[in-house]
């Protein structure tokens, strides 16, 4: 059974819940199973990201094909 199956055949039985205590637990769930990347990065790479978006705030960009040409 693929992954799209799964989640209609999933979609089909919340829909036919009438115990509002377990809808409260699968959102629950579901909520609980939702990480942000941000969370797992280390401090260094934050401020990384962090040096990255101040440099293109300040305009101190370059183009893709420059980069690819520098990394290469």
């Amino acid at each position: 059974m693929d992954l799209q199956t799964t989640k209609i055949e999933l979609a089909k039985l919340i829909l036919d819940l009438e115990n509002p205590s377990i809808v409260k637990k699968i959102v629950n769930l579901l909520k609980a199973e939702q990480t942000d990347f941000w969370d797992d990065l280390s401090k260094a790479e934050k401020e990384e990201i962090g040096l990255g978006i101040r440099q293109l705030n300040a305009g101190q960009s370059i183009s893709l094909e420059d980069f690819l040409k520098k990394a290469s």
